[in-house]
């Protein structure tokens, strides 16, 4: 039914199955060279935002797959742990197919069942856009310039939004 908070271990028993994770971030992956931030924005949005794995979580497992071999690191921008796959987490993903695909299926199957959400870079971006308006209102004292120019910028992302 739900996913339990952002993260955490509620969400992620109801989610996903012990060891899951490892497969989904070797799939990934097998995609694309990606760095740990980029795992966990994409696992959100496989999960239609639902469900956030933590670093706490995502960077030991990465851990796990270099130390067998399943993945290789170097160093990306700014000295980030950037991960590719190796010959053998390839062959691992190969022989456990059958585990990937049931793990995917299980997903579509929650997601179908949660209805349709926002993309996870929508709810983020409609998040910071509160947060933005919360700052600047909680002083309560706004000059006629600076209300026009917040309800300015309101009315011009409306109608970005209007003609995406």
């Amino acid at each position: 039914e739900g996913f339990g908070g952002r993260g955490g271990r509620g969400g992620a028993a109801r989610v996903f199955e012990n060891g899951d994770l490892r497969f989904l971030f070797l799939d990934l992956i097998r995609e694309k060279p990606r760095y740990g931030y980029e795992i966990i924005k994409a696992i959100e949005e496989k999960v239609g935002g639902g469900y956030s794995p933590s670093p706490g979580v995502v960077y030991p497992t990465l851990t796990l797959l270099e130390e067998m071999g399943h993945t290789q690191v170097s160093v990306g921008e700014g000295g980030k742990k950037l991960y590719t796959l190796t010959e053998s987490g390839a062959a691992f993903l190969e022989e456990n197919r059958h585990v990937l695909v049931a793990i995917k299926e299980r997903l579509d199957k929650i997601s179908a069942v949660r209805g349709w959400v926002p993309p996870a870079p929508v709810v983020r971006a409609m998040e910071n856009l509160k947060m933005a308006l919360r700052l600047r209102l909680r002083g309560g004292t706004l000059t006629e310039e600076q209300a026009r120019a917040i309800a300015q910028a309101l009315d011009q992302a409306a109608q970005a939004i209007e003609q995406a």
